[in-house]
């Protein structure tokens, strides 16, 4: 049981030359564990792949889990010669800069690289050595006696302000400790290529969702709520999601349903409404599209499931493209076909497998001879406008080089003597024609 430190025996061991000697020793081991941490710190290049994901676990704890095993190993031997005291007082620092660092750690997974995390992950890791010290010191003792002596009256009982932190802060671990090894699970399905992508995020969410229940049944059973309770809260939350909440629901039902049928994967090229791009995100939620002008919408899954959606890549990412163009009626026809099919294969973005490039006559209209050049394109989500106008200009070309116009509109007017009018023919000439 580690308790505070009795500063009579400090005083005690420090009026001794083996106390200095143990003092020394302690303090080398925390400076060897240092000097361990910089020199075998593990790059994730060179990290085997089955540590990658907790790779930075594994940096954090190199430098205490080192001090703690020298501490030992010293204490051990220091024993033989003489009760040891610096040495096991360092036993417990040891184990809880392993704790702090370990926590930082797990907030990191959970919260990201976000702002507030950055700048204040020296202050946490600051207020919980101050704790620390503070419980040594024997001062954390009398504020927590302090807070079990102030009462909350609830109803019929009373609750110190004592119990409520350590229930708030079992939740709070709890929660956190489970958001970080869901983060674990998750970052290793998301790297194993053996299983589907949909099938990776269904088991992510599912784990995440687990867990976070696990975890809040836990907590709520160690701080000592009767977990029949939450029949009447469930009951509630039933009819809650059945009323208010019913979009919302579905909108998750469709997302797992999605995610499960695979009817619409990451990459896939989609048209959805008025929405035509590439899907970027997929979540419980919402699909997230990204048009080929950078804009992303947003589309609830409910929308996916109820409505008609175009997946242009659903067994093949291959697309077909047309252009279309008119040759004059006194040009060679099957010479702008074969130009054409030329201009198509020459160029590297177009397919040239089974559905090589192609061009027909549509139809003699009225300027002149319409056709069409057919191609198939293995790589939409980069864009056709490129490619249509580096088509176009060398048809334009070659077109030219051989003799082949491209017909102007051709209008006929007549312009025929306008009848007489009725004031003309009341006049009094053709009055006295009569």
């Amino acid at each position: 049981m580690v308790t505070s430190i009795d500063f009579e025996r400090v005083q005690t061991a420090l009026s001794l030359p083996a106390g200095w000697i143990e003092l020394a020793i302690a303090v080398a081991c925390f400076a060897l564990g240092w000097a361990a941490d910089r020199r075998f710190r593990v790059t994730r290049e060179h990290a085997p792949e089955v540590v990658r994901v907790g790779l930075g676990g594994v940096n954090r704890l190199i430098f205490p889990l080192v001090s703690l095993a020298l501490v030992v190993g010293a204490t051990a031997i220091f024993a033989h010669f003489q009760p040891a005291f610096f040495l096991k007082a360092a036993l417990p620092l040891a184990i809880a800069l392993a704790l702090i660092r370990l926590l930082v750690y797990a907030l990191r997974g959970i919260f990201g690289n976000a702002e507030w995390m950055k700048t204040s992950e020296r202050a946490i890791s600051l207020s919980i050595w101050v704790l620390v010290i503070l419980y040594f010191l024997g001062v954390l003792q009398d504020v927590g006696a302090q807070l079990d002596a102030m009462q909350i009256p609830l109803g019929k009982s009373h609750v110190s302000v004592l119990e409520i932190g350590k229930g708030l802060l079992v939740v709070i671990v709890t929660i956190a400790a489970a958001l970080w090894l869901s983060g674990l699970i998750e970052s290793r399905l998301i790297r194993t290529g053996a299983i589907d992508l949909n099938l990776r995020v269904v088991l992510s969410k599912f784990v995440r969702a687990m867990l976070l229940v696990i975890a809040l049944l836990f907590a709520l059973q160690a701080v000592g709520i009767d977990l029949t309770l939450l029949s009447v809260f469930g009951g509630a939350v039933g009819v809650g999601i059945g009323l208010g909440l019913q979009k919302l629901a579905s909108n998750y039902i469709a997302g797992f349903t999605i995610l499960l049928d695979r009817s619409i994967r990451m990459g896939d090229m989609i048209t959805v409404d008025t929405r035509h791009g590439i899907v970027t995100s997929v979540t419980s939620r919402y699909v997230v599209v990204r048009s080929l002008d950078g804009v992303e919408a947003i589309v609830p899954n409910e929308t996916l499931v109820t409505t008609t959606v175009l997946n242009h890549s659903y067994t093949s990412k291959n697309v077909r493209v047309a252009l279309t163009l008119q040759i004059s009626y006194d040009s060679d026809i099957d010479l702008a076909l074969r130009i054409m099919t030329d201009v198509a294969n020459a160029h590297d973005r177009v397919l040239k497998g089974p559905n090589a490039p192609a061009a027909f006559v549509v139809r003699f209209a009225e300027n002149g001879i319409d056709l069409e050049l057919g191609l198939w394109l293995g790589d939409p989500e980069i864009g056709q406008a490129d490619l249509r106008s580096a088509l176009y200009r060398e048809i334009f070309k070659a077109f030219k080089e051989h003799g082949i116009r491209i017909p102007y509109p051709q209008r006929e007017m007549r312009i025929l003597e306008p009848a007489p009018s009725f004031a003309d023919q009341n006049t009094p000439a053709s009055r006295r024609a009569d």
